[in-house]
């Protein structure tokens, strides 16, 4: 019996006339298989095509030629490819990024996201690292910088921070909320990169304010304001 997993192709005259009758296994690869041949199979079609060819009309060394710088563009550009995915998984090292992979049995959808701790290089495709786990880099959605991630952990605290503030300004003190509200808003007014500032939610921006011009009013002080720069400078 013939190994099924083996090319089989009809030659007449040299050339080939179809690719053989497919079993199950090929035919639910060949939905999910990119379209046109790999080099390896490029090239067992090609031996297939001398081995079979007709005696009495055998395939000019001009055509063997042709098909064989054919099979060499193929092998560069294959090269080339798996060169250029290497590079761009290299620089993606150190950096946070976005995977989204989809169920093939339900089409569902799901996301990761994580730092690559390293790039692994198998069967001529590149594997990012994360957490131990191996992710295609073909599956990468979203490469973040890394001050942008980190302007996001601290917008992400601020607003944590913000939540804690009593939900009703009426419960806000000097005692237990003043000292606490004047750093938030030293720390917003100037400490705060202006790239954290533009992910900041315009909502806790606004409740801030309210929260500082609160202890401003049990003060008895002018109402305070937040100083924005002048991105023209």
């Amino acid at each position: 019996m013939a190994d099924s997993s083996s090319v089989n192709a009809i030659i007449k005259n040299g050339e080939v006339i179809n690719s053989g009758i497919k079993t199950k296994e090929q035919e639910a690869a060949s939905k999910t298989a990119p379209s046109g041949y790999d080099k390896d199979a490029f090239m067992q079609i090609l031996v297939a095509q001398m081995k079979y060819q007709d005696p009495l009309e055998p395939t000019s060394n001009t055509e063997y030629i042709s098909q064989y710088a054919t099979f060499t563009q193929v092998e560069q550009l294959s090269n080339m490819a798996s060169a250029m995915s290497l590079s761009r998984a290299s620089e993606m090292v150190g950096k946070t990024v976005t995977i989204k992979q989809t169920n093939p049995e339900n089409g569902t959808s799901t996301e990761i996201q994580g730092v690559v701790d390293y790039v692994n290089y198998s069967g001529n495709k590149a594997y990012l690292n994360i957490g131990g786990v191996n992710y295609d880099i073909e599956d990468v959605i979203q490469v973040l910088d890394s001050s942008y991630t980190e302007a996001l952990e601290a917008v992400e605290d601020f607003q944590k921070a913000i939540d804690k503030l009593p939900r009703s300004l009426d419960m806000v003190t000097e005692e237990e909320h003043g000292l606490t509200i004047d750093t938030m808003y030293q720390y917003y007014n100037e400490n705060m990169p202006d790239k954290a500032k533009k992910l900041m939610d315009k909502n806790y921006v606004t409740a801030l304010l309210q929260y500082v011009n609160r202890i401003d009013d049990i003060r008895n002080d002018t109402h305070r304001k937040f100083v924005e720069k002048d991105d023209t400078v």
